[in-house]
Formats: structure tokens, C-alpha cells, sequence
């Protein structure tokens, strides 16, 4: 039996928001490029990412919001919602998608037909506040598949692991008064989205890093910080915002990260999973816009989900 699921669908490739817009369909087909010269296909299980429904995403976000997104679709060309924030026709036809695939991921690990899960999908979402797109994300996938796993299944402590360049703004004010929900974030600062270290909640773990920090300070504030934070929260599932933008070659950001670094992580939150009594972990794509470099640490985080 394979441990690691790979999600994806093909319509989150149709949301476009423009010819120069870094967050690109070709993200997913350089992830599914290298993911086939790895040889990785032949030990995953695949699955299409299902529709989210209005009820499991009325768990992260008012119905109000939805209908407003939904009416917002233009039925040609682009409209922007905000300078970076653009929707064509299909944009919510691949947000509907990549909000399903944390949903499913979250009943395949959950019913112990997989050990973890990746999902491979576009828009990302821990930008999108609650009644808010922005930042490039219209739901918030990993929110309303953590969600799901609180309301539906029941679970009572839940961890996201966020190591974004950029802090998950989105995530922090949907769980900001739900202390079943630990956020631990590490990021860039002084960086977009400028916010993340006033007076978090005592349930989020947000981590600021300076513009050049390398792979020594990331790990040692991830062993010194973040790791602590999960172990004391103990939860029962781990959901992973893998942003892949904090990777050196990457030049939204300001850090220093290499594939080896986020294969580390990797394994400490794997590690972290095993400690709490179980190896449930659900990982989302967030950020990531260098290409070679978003393909590769895709392929060694996946490699390092599933012990491989």
C-alpha cells in the first residue's frame, strides 16, 4: 500500500490571472513534470480533487463571501479584486477544486486509507481572510479542510504548519478565536502581508525571520520554536502550508532556503505527527514561483512525506 496520496485536478490549470502573473498554471505542470522524471508516480496514489460544497466551505467563510466571489466571475478576460487579486471565467471552477482537495485528503488520512497527502493546487489560500480575497487566494484551502476535520470528524486539537514566505494572514484570522486550532508560522518580516507578530493569539506560533536569513537560522528556530509549540499542543492532525517561496532561487522572497531544508522540516513535522500517536499529515501548495526551484522542493517535500 502506498502511505502518500498526490491531489490535484486539471481544472485548477484553467485559472489564469494574466500573461506576467507569477502564480501561473505552469507551476502545476512543472510540478507534474518533475514529479514524473522522479520516478514519484509509480509510488503514490493518485486522486481528482472533488468540488468543495457551500456547507464545507461555510465552515471557514460566511455564505455571504462565497456569493460575492461567485458573483464576481467575470464571463470573459480578468477582473481584478485587488492589484495582485485577479479572477477569469474558470477561477472559481479551480478554487472550488482546490478547496475539495483538503477536503478529501483530510477523510482519506482520517480513515487511515493513507498515511498523508499532498495536494497540488492553484489558487493558493492562506491569504483569504474570512469575508476577504487577497494575496492571490480566494478560499482558504488548508481552513476549510482543517474544518472539516474539527466539525465533521470530530477532532479536537489540530496543528498547521505554515512555512510560507509570507505569514498566513488568512489562516491566523479564521482560527484566531478557535484554540482547538494551533497555527505555528514561519516567515519573512518586515514582509507582505506586514502583520503576524502584534499580539498573536496564545494558540498561534508565528515566527518572524529576517530578509536573509539561510537554512542554519530557519532550522534552528524550527528545533528551538516551532517544534516545541506542536509537541505541546499534541495534536491529532497536522496540516502543512507549503509554500515553497522562501527557497533561495525564489525572488518574491527574501530568504535562503534549499531543497534540503524543506526535506528537514519535513521530517520534524513527520516526526512531531509519530510523537502525538499517529502519522496524519494533509500538505496543501501555497506559495512558490521560481519554477525549477517550486518543482524540485515540491518533489523532495513529497519524497520525504513518504519515506522515500
Amino acid at each position: 500500500m502506498t502511505t502518500t496520496a498526490f491531489i490535484t485536478h486539471r481544472e485548477c490549470w484553467l485559472h489564469d490571472m494574466g500573461k506576467f502573473h507569477p502564480e501561473c498554471p505552469d507551476r502545476l505542470a512543472a510540478i507534474n513534470d518533475r514529479l514524473i522524471a522522479a520516478g514519484l508516480d509509480l509510488y503514490l496514489s493518485f486522486y481528482d480533487a472533488p468540488v468543495a460544497t457551500p456547507e464545507q466551505i461555510g465552515r471557514a467563510h460566511p455564505a455571504v463571501y462565497l456569493d460575492e466571489l461567485m458573483a464576481n466571475v467575470p464571463e470573459h478576460g480578468i477582473r481584478h479584486l485587488d492589484p495582485d487579486t485577479a479572477m477569469n471565467p474558470n477561477t472559481m471552477k479551480a478554487a472550488l477544486r482546490s478547496a475539495g482537495a483538503g477536503v478529501l485528503a483530510t477523510d482519506l488520512v482520517l480513515k487511515g486509507e493513507i498515511e498523508n497527502a499532498f495536494c497540488a493546487v492553484r489558487p493558493p489560500g492562506h491569504h483569504a481572510e474570512r469575508t476577504k480575497a487577497m494575496g492571490f487566494c480566494f478560499i482558504n484551502n488548508v481552513a476549510v479542510a482543517v474544518r472539516h476535520a474539527t466539525e465533521v470528524h470530530g477532532l479536537e486539537r489540530v496543528a498547521i504548519v505554515d512555512f510560507d514566505v509570507h505569514h498566513g494572514n488568512g489562516t491566523e484570522d479564521i482560527f484566531r478565536n478557535d484554540p482547538r486550532v494551533m497555527m505555528a508560522g514561519i516567515f519573512q518580516h518586515p514582509f507582505y502581508p506586514y502583520c503576524g507578530v502584534d499580539n498573536p493569539p496564545a494558540h498561534m506560533c508565528n515566527v518572524p525571520l529576517p530578509a536573509g536569513t539561510r537554512g542554519d537560522g530557519f532550522r534552528q528556530v524550527f528545533s528551538d520554536i516551532i517544534v516545541p509549540a506542536l509537541r505541546n499542543h499534541n495534536p491529532q492532525m497536522i496540516f502543512v502550508s507549503a509554500g515553497f517561496d522562501a527557497h533561495y532561487e525564489d525572488d518574491m522572497g527574501s530568504l535562503g532556503l534549499l531543497e534540503a531544508d524543506y526535506v528537514w522540516a519535513t521530517q520534524q513535522i513527520k516526526g512531531v505527527a509519530e510523537d502525538c500517536g499517529h502519522k496524519r499529515i494533509v500538505s496543501l501548495l501555497e506559495g512558490g514561483y521560481s519554477l525549477s526551484s517550486l518543482a524540485r522542493s515540491v518533489v523532495a517535500h513529497i519524497k520525504a512525506l513518504a519515506d522515500l
